[in-house]
């Protein structure tokens, strides 16, 4: 059984890590495409409207906090399920990932076959799920055009 007709789009920009979670969804029958940085993920959410993408915080450029904050300001994929991965689960770096706009963040390392149980479950409904792998959530409503410009000013 196919969890998703829409691709998983997997961001890190460590090509092996990347590649192993490609894989891995891969052979379980998951649809994935992969970008290796922020830029690339933005380019290539809009392109094929993933299901759920699976954003690495910490990439060179612009990293996994900043791609997420525009991945939600874009109509096509305000909505997407949007889940961090990271190695660095800091209690601030967490509430960060949340306030960006991650529906979830799941600390590196994680057990694969779990991680794809709960991102099947999720995608059925919502991410919720991962809170089985012990990973903190928090839906997103979509933000008003007002709110994201508010942000954005602040940040400058």
């Amino acid at each position: 059984m196919i969890p998703s007709e829409q691709p998983v789009l997997v961001v890190d920009d460590f090509e092996d890590g990347r590649e192993l979670l490609v894989e891995y969804l891969q052979f379980r029958g998951f649809p994935v495409v992969s970008a290796a940085s922020g830029h690339e993920a933005i380019t290539v959410a809009a392109r094929v409207r993933p299901s759920a993408v699976l954003m690495d915080l910490r990439m060179p450029d612009l990293d996994g906090w900043e791609a997420t904050r525009c991945l939600r300001q874009h109509p096509t994929t305000a909505q997407t399920m949007i889940i961090a991965l990271t190695a660095h689960a800091l209690a601030p770096e967490i509430q960060s990932a949340l306030n960006a706009g991650c529906d979830a963040v799941v600390s590196k390392p994680y057990d694969l076959a779990a991680f794809a149980d709960a991102l099947s479950v999720a995608l059925r409904e919502g991410p919720d799920a991962f809170a089985a792998l012990g990973a903190p959530t928090q839906r997103h409503p979509t933000p008003s055009p007002a709110i994201s410009t508010h942000r954005r000013d602040m940040r400058q």
